[in-house]
């Protein structure tokens, strides 16, 4: 399997990273640099999140070329809207040291807001501020009221994604209209490494639950951007690429879909 796939924009993406919620200050930068030691070339982060400084300072310490790494930010919340989108993204740009993003994405479906901040995504898009621009939490109700009013298809929808909520009928959506499905909380926030038919397939393979989950999001052509701030999981979860599962132990995780968020639900959201 490639460790890359070709987004709608011609970029490649890794499809392997490190999420970065709730990673904050001095472990923030750590759990970066541990990152692309351990060669991750996709570093996700938001201004909601509070570390854009932090991970921009690891990229510029780690030495690695800025142009091999893969930088993801979101627009907070909050500045949703045409003007503000422009400021935000500045204001993101800044933090992180870098005169563009590779992918942007808005964080949450706000609305009333929605049509006026993807304009202000295009032109960031056209601009080159950001190579890549998409969304996040949004459903396929979110995705279709946007492509009713935009030439510009996003190029990612990062969505809460595991086999205990394995969001078939999003997944084969997006890939019909080329958008890559991105997964956090990839690992169900290690709420279910004791989940009986997930031991015994990680069992099987002489992995981890954690390596079996990801492995499943990279075979269902998901990227996955687990979080962790410490160096032994983060070179555990980059071990994924030298074993495969077969259909039938596919086919048994695909079976544990309870529809079970363990972060926030936006299908009820206007």
């Amino acid at each position: 399997m490639n460790r890359t796939l070709t987004l709608n924009t011609g970029q490649t993406m890794p499809r392997l990273g490190l999420g970065t919620y709730r990673a904050h200050g001095r472990e923030a930068r750590q759990a970066v640099l541990w990152a692309l030691e351990a060669g991750y070339r996709l570093v996700d982060t938001a201004l909601a999140y509070g570390n854009e400084r932090e991970v921009g300072a690891a990229l510029r310490q780690s030495g690695v070329p800025r142009e091999e790494v893969f930088i993801t930010s979101k627009l907070e919340n909050d500045d949703h809207g045409y003007a503000n989108t422009f400021e935000a993204c500045a204001r993101s740009l800044e933090n992180l040291g870098t005169d563009y993003l590779d992918l942007y994405l808005i964080h949450w479906p706000v609305p009333g807001l929605r049509g006026e901040t993807w304009r202000a995504m295009e032109q960031l898009h056209a601009d080159g501020r950001c190579r890549a621009v998409g969304v996040s939490n949004y459903t396929i109700r979110h995705l279709d009221e946007l492509l009713a009013t935009s030439a510009l298809v996003p190029a990612v929808n990062q969505v809460e994604f595991h086999p205990f909520l394995y969001q078939r009928e999003l997944l084969t959506w997006c890939r019909e209209r080329d958008i890559v499905l991105e997964a956090y909380s990839p690992l169900v926030k290690a709420t279910r490494f004791d989940d009986p038919t997930l031991r015994d397939i990680a069992r099987s393979h002489g992995r981890t639950p954690a390596q079996v989950l990801l492995r499943w999001h990279l075979q269902r052509g998901v990227v996955a951007i687990p979080k962790s701030v410490h160096r032994a999981w983060i070179h555990e979860n980059a071990g994924v690429w030298d074993f495969n599962l077969p259909q039938q132990d596919m086919a048994r995780l695909d079976a544990l879909d309870e529809r079970r968020h363990v972060d926030w639900d936006p299908s009820d959201l206007p």
